[in-house]
């Protein structure tokens, strides 16, 4: 049994991915066209899991070179609507588009002039009919055996972020360089950005002397190394 609920919810979630490919539109290509040639960032919000879906969009963004923040949607309602600068766009996610925080939150945005974006499962939603950009993240069914844990909808909601950041990356030409720029530690900024300058540097050559013999020779390399 434990099997076949792992393998189910895969399917589910899989399913619910590859049937996110009939809803993409003129919607996402503007949004995509909106986003690669405007000056602001790049604002993301959501409530409750659809908030931390938002924190991996916005990170993805960032390492890809567009300018994103986490804005909080409870909090922005309590100040935090000072993260957003005039030409800013902002992308609301939300499975219902009717969640209290949101609808508290989008006439703010609205009334400054910002571009709303909305991430929602929902077309007939407060988010979907006020938002200036819909992009659907519909799912039939979460794979929570209850249908209430957020498990399908926001494997979808991250999904659609990547598709977003890699739509991106196409339209402003973004290669390996500008991603080590962006992404200097760890074992991939190693790979990306190390050079041999950097680790010679630090580093003594071993030195050994043209009569050594051969055993000699390779311990002294040994200990150069260590």
């Amino acid at each position: 049994h434990i099997l076949e609920n792992a393998k189910t919810t895969l399917e589910l979630e899989s399913k619910a991915i590859h049937d996110l490919i009939a809803t993409l539109d003129d919607q996402f290509v503007s949004t995509v066209e909106h986003l690669s040639n405007f000056e602001g960032r790049v604002i993301i919000t959501g409530i409750g899991k659809s908030a931390v879906i938002a924190m991996k969009i916005v990170a993805t963004l960032n390492s890809t070179g567009t300018a994103a923040v986490f804005m909080h949607a409870a909090d922005a309602i309590h100040g935090d609507l000072g993260i957003i600068q005039k030409k800013d766009a902002v992308i609301c996610i939300s499975k219902s588009g009717n969640s209290p925080e949101i609808q508290a939150l989008i006439p703010f945005i609205k009334k400054r002039g910002n571009l709303v974006i909305a991430f929602t499962a929902n077309l007939d939603s407060y988010l979907a009919k006020t938002a200036d950009k819909v992009i659907s993240t519909y799912v039939e069914k979460e794979a929570c055996p209850n249908n209430l844990a957020p498990t399908t909808s926001t494997t979808a909601q991250m999904a659609m972020g990547d598709a977003l950041a890699v739509a991106l990356i196409k339209c402003r030409d973004f290669k390996s360089d500008d991603f080590a720029r962006y992404h200097p530690g760890g074992a991939l900024g190693k790979r990306l950005f190390l050079t041999l300058e950097d680790i010679a540097g630090n580093n003594d050559l071993p030195i050994v002397s043209a009569t050594e013999a051969l055993p000699q020779c390779i311990m002294s390399i040994t200990k150069g190394r260590l």
